[in-house]
C-alpha cells in the first residue's frame, strides 16, 4: 500500500486558478470586440449599421414620417432597401424613366390631399400608365431633381390593386428612427 502525502497550498492554487480565469476573460472580452469591430454584418461604406439584406416596408402609419426622415437626411438612408406601394404620378419635366411613387397625404379636416412620395428611377417605367397601382422594392440613392434629394433605384415593381386605405396621413412626432435601418 502507497501512501501520498501532498500538501496543497490554497493560497497559491487561488492565485493560479483566479489567473487562468483572467486570462480566459481576457481572451472572450478580445474575440467579442474584434468579432464587434471587423464583422461585416455590422460594418457598410459609411461605419453604420445595417444588414444589406433587410428591405423595410412602408405603410399607410409610416409612409410619411419616413419620407420625412429620408430627405431631411438623405446621406443616412443612401443603401437602404425600401418596398411600398403606391400609384404612378408624372411631372411635366420626368424622363421617361422616371416616375414619382405617389401617394395622397390628407392635409386638412375637410379631405383636402396633396401628393407626396419617393421619386423613383426604373427602365421600364414607361411600361405603366400614370394613376397605375404598383407595388416596388428599392435601393435609395442620392440624385438631383432641382436640389439634392433621394431618388429609389427600383430593383422590382409589380402591377397591384389599391389598397383600402389609399390615403396617407401628414408625419407626427412620435416616430423615431433608433439607427439608419428605417
Amino acid at each position: 500500500m502507497f501512501i501520498f502525502n501532498f500538501k496543497v497550498n490554497g493560497n497559491r492554487t487561488a492565485k493560479i486558478l483566479m489567473g487562468i480565469l483572467c486570462v480566459i476573460i481576457l481572451i472572450l472580452t478580445f474575440y467579442i470586440c474584434y468579432t464587434v469591430i471587423f464583422n461585416n454584418f455590422f460594418k457598410t461604406n459609411d461605419g453604420y449599421y445595417t444588414n444589406e439584406n433587410t428591405i423595410y416596408e412602408l405603410n399607410t402609419k409610416n409612409y410619411t414620417n419616413v419620407l420625412q426622415n429620408v430627405h431631411n437626411d438623405i446621406d443616412t438612408y443612401v443603401g437602404q432597401k425600401i418596398k411600398f406601394k403606391g400609384y404612378i404620378y408624372r411631372m411635366y419635366d420626368f424622363n421617361k424613366e422616371q416616375f414619382v411613387l405617389a401617394r395622397n397625404m390628407i392635409v386638412s379636416s375637410d379631405f383636402q390631399t396633396v401628393v407626396v412620395g419617393f421619386l423613383c428611377h426604373s427602365n421600364i417605367a414607361s411600361n405603366f400608365e400614370d394613376g397605375t397601382w404598383v407595388e416596388l422594392e428599392g435601393t435609395i440613392t442620392k440624385g438631383d431633381y432641382y436640389g439634392e434629394m433621394p431618388i429609389v433605384e427600383v430593383d422590382k415593381i409589380n402591377q397591384v390593386t389599391a389598397p383600402t386605405d389609399e390615403y396617407v396621413y401628414p408625419p407626427d412626432n412620435s416616430f423615431v428612427t433608433t439607427s439608419t435601418v428605417l
